[in-house]
């Protein structure tokens, strides 16, 4: 059988996904149930085990299958980009109705109703789903109700599938100085390839999450000469984003935020740790 790639594909020796039978071998293969985020951001891991670095993170309201439980822990895939690991149970709920917004702003608060001075309940990040269910005014301020009764400031949501800023760069710098997390994949906490991918997501457009991932098939191979605002840098484990012809912007190690650099400087930086560029892309 063909070694296939585990974050990607949900198999073990005692259990796999049922579209990966004959591919692999399991003692069941099973086709999982939907579940969604009820926590600001679960991080998932490789491996049952809180003691274990994450692999990305996923927010709010985001679907997934489930393919097994045991000891409080779910096995998983995620619904937006089909990476697989393990999640607390207590962060998944089941058979909740369908979300109808989601966040778009960099970060925003969930309160307890609409009003502002409430002591707030969470921290939802860009990209979280919520189901909204009806409005509300308090002191010239609009905010969204949800189905629980919780409510966010209007403007910090849209409608799922309305469209909008187009421009993944803009989107992107919203996130300048959130603090690097590796594997962090919202606006409390990003790494580089995961600022790439929640940008790409909020225009509708899909990618990878891992930076070998998007070196290898996002969008198309362009030449160093050719760069432009929107075009991708890779480094061996390192993604950059250009804002325009001279400057990048990307989450970082460096100086632990998104941070905006000067890309030939960054390429003098990088390259006594990381080497030269590996290559570059422009998403499509």
């Amino acid at each position: 059988m063909t070694m296939l790639d585990r974050r990607l594909h949900a198999y073990r020796p005692d259990l796999a996904e049922a579209s990966l039978e004959g591919k692999v071998e399991a003692l069941r293969f099973v086709s999982g149930t939907p579940a969604r985020i009820a926590v600001p951001v679960a991080p998932l891991r490789p491996q049952p085990d809180l003691s274990k670095g994450i692999d990305t993170e996923l927010l709010f309201g985001e679907d997934m299958v489930v393919f097994d439980r045991a000891d409080g822990w779910c096995w998983v895939k995620a619904g937006s980009d089909g990476y697989v690991g393990y999640l607390p149970e207590a962060t998944l709920s089941e058979g909740q109705a369908e979300s109808t917004h989601v966040v778009t702003v960099q970060r925003t608060f969930l309160y307890p109703e609409p009003e502002l001075r409430k002591p707030h309940q969470s921290v939802l990040s860009m990209g979280s789903r919520v189901r909204v269910t009806g409005e509300a005014e308090a002191r010239g301020n609009h905010y969204v109700v949800l189905d629980d009764g919780t409510a966010i400031f209007a403007k910090h949501v849209q409608p799922i599938g309305a469209g909008g800023d187009d421009d993944y760069v803009e989107i992107a710098s919203r996130f300048m100085n959130t603090p690097y997390l590796w594997g962090g994949r919202s606006g409390l906490g990003i790494d580089c390839s995961g600022l790439v991918q929640l940008a790409l997501l909020m225009t509708g457009r899909s990618a990878p999450r891992d930076t070998d991932m998007q070196a290898a098939g996002l969008g198309e191979v362009i030449d160093r000469s050719e760069l432009r605002r929107g075009d991708l840098v890779f480094w061996k484990g390192h993604v950059a984003i250009m804002e325009d012809p001279e400057t990048i912007l990307h989450a970082n190690g460096h100086t632990m935020t998104v941070a905006r650099e000067n890309f030939e400087a960054a390429v003098k930086r990088i390259g006594w740790l990381y080497d030269q560029p590996t290559g570059y892309r422009r998403p499509i």
